[in-house]
């Protein structure tokens, strides 16, 4: 819950690149120098977008906020990381973007459709429960569409394109699953407390609130852009 409130406070202090899937200025001078297979390092880059990926990370936070069982929680990430694959590995490869200000304002939204399913808004509005599994994916989709649009405007060195996505898309799922883990860990010992029960409404509030303000500042960016 605390956590929640911080990354709201955060987004009104940031600028829109810091979440708009940016990558650093040093990365962005390395992806674009180097040329040829580096595996390694494109693991680690993958990894780092991952585990820096506020629009990700709340995104799974909302996806596993009410699943109890591991099985579950590995139906809905393998979801995730199928459609985030699929979408980064082909953009690039393809060389198909999306204004980088509608996609992440789309990321935003999966933000916002997602506690918004936490808290039963859908069937309470409109009468019916959306195919929670099947919005999973295609907002993964849309997730590594994000990433593939920032990899294309850095113009990633065709030689040895494959081997390297390959390579960032593993350090990707690698950062992933070290943030769902953190993430387990976190709710584990909350849903313990009395205070899940009282405060988890309010937590999907707070990062529908989140999904909001990314949502703003994107299309915010990309009308005075």
């Amino acid at each position: 819950m605390l956590l929640l409130s911080a990354f709201v406070i955060c987004l009104f202090l940031s600028s829109t690149e810091v979440f708009a899937h940016a990558v650093t200025e040093g990365d962005k001078g390395y992806i674009q120098e180097i040329s040829g297979v580096n595996l390694l390092p494109f693991m680690y880059l993958g990894a780092k977008h991952m585990m820096t990926g506020y629009d990700h990370i709340l995104f799974l936070f909302g996806v596993i906020f009410f699943l109890y069982r591991l099985q579950h929680i590995a139906i809905y990430v393998s979801l995730f990381a199928l459609g985030h694959s699929t979408t980064m590995i082909l953009g690039v490869y393809l060389n198909v973007g999306i204004n980088s200000y509608l996609i992440d304002a789309i990321i935003g939204l999966s933000v916002v459709y997602k506690a918004l399913d936490n808290i039963g808004a859908f069937q309470r509005w409109l009468g019916f429960q959306p195919n929670t599994k099947a919005a999973t994916l295609v907002f993964g989709l849309f997730h590594g569409f994000g990433l593939a649009t920032k990899i294309i405007e850095y113009e990633i060195s065709p030689n040895g394109l494959v081997p390297n996505l390959l390579a960032f898309n593993v350090g990707v799922e690698i950062g992933q699953l070290l943030a769902l883990a953190v993430i387990l860990i976190g709710m584990s010992y909350w849903r313990r407390t009395r205070s899940f029960s009282r405060h988890a409404y309010t937590a999907n509030v707070a990062m529908m609130s989140a999904g909001f303000i990314l949502v703003g500042m994107q299309l915010t960016g990309y009308f005075v852009s």
